[in-house]
């Protein structure tokens, strides 16, 4: 259905936590996968931080910029996903992250094809949908290209002064880069984590961007998704997952509403870059 780009800003961590909650509750139809890729230039955190280190080794983005070059990203790119479904459904991926920040320069050339082949695998069978951690420095540069052809743009705000202040510069590098060359400001809203002072109201002012949804200060809950802490029977019915579930249909109503408003505009979708019978075969099981 879309794909939607995940911001942070210096200094204020958030960004991966509240991308994997949002794939962890997106609402699947039956024949809908979502994918979370890990596209932050720093270094990918969800093996190490919830995962825990229990999976596969050696999967990931490092993987795709020698296949971007050879013309054999797409192959390569259904190699690199690990199963996070609790179900043997395996509708809910991950493409984990660089492990090092220094393998960023090897991606410059791969992040315009890799661009076309998320917003290609909509069109699969299944069909996916794509949730874009671009972590605190992700989505300039040679990766803007996820920012200017996502749906939907979201930078995750904590409702602090030293949040606020610290997300300006963010929001306005990436206003200015969808006014330019994206599909306007409005595909840049905002995610404000309550844990300071200021209301959403507040922080959509000083930033002049709109608030799409609120997620609570949850610590307990965060850090079974940043550290891989014991989940426990509750974990599903927290505070964080239950506000994070109502986020992600906020976020698939906007994508369609703004789809709608852009359709006159569209281009003709992307090839099939794959076919769903050797998606299926590829993709890896974390344990």
């Amino acid at each position: 259905m879309a794909l939607i780009a995940v911001a942070g800003s210096s200094g204020a961590p958030g960004a991966t936590t509240t991308a994997l909650a949002l794939m962890s509750t997106w609402p699947l139809e039956p024949g809908y996968r979502v994918i979370l890729a890990e596209c932050d230039p720093d270094g990918g955190d969800v093996v190490v931080g919830a995962l825990a280190g229990r999976t596969p080794g050696g999967y990931g983005m490092r993987n795709l910029a020698l296949a971007a070059r050879t013309n054999q990203l797409s192959d390569a790119f259904w190699r690199q996903l690990i199963d996070l479904s609790e179900t043997e459904a395996q509708d809910r991926l991950l493409l984990p992250g660089l492990t090092d920040p220094a393998q960023a320069s090897s991606m410059q050339y791969a992040w315009n094809p890799l661009t076309d082949l998320l917003l290609g695998i909509e069109h699969t069978t299944p069909s996916h949908d794509v949730i874009a951690d671009l972590g605190r420095h992700g989505g300039t540069g040679p990766s803007s290209a996820l920012v200017r052809r996502a749906d939907l743009v979201l930078v995750v705000v904590r409702s602090t002064l030293r949040g606020v202040y610290l997300a300006e510069p963010r929001v306005r590098a990436l206003v200015e880069d969808l006014e330019a060359h994206g599909t306007g400001q409005d595909a840049l809203q905002l995610l404000v984590v309550r844990s300071g002072p200021y209301s959403a109201g507040e922080v959509a002012d000083r930033l002049g961007v709109p608030v799409l949804a609120e997620l609570p200060d949850d610590p307990r809950a965060a850090a079974v998704l940043s550290d891989g802490d014991d989940a426990g029977r509750r974990f599903p019915r927290s505070d964080l997952m239950r506000h994070a579930a109502s986020a992600a249909d906020r976020v698939r109503a906007q994508v369609t509403r703004r789809r709608v408003r852009l359709a006159p505009r569209s281009a003709n979708p992307p090839a099939h870059p794959a076919s769903a019978a050797s998606n299926q075969e590829r993709i890896s099981h974390a344990g």
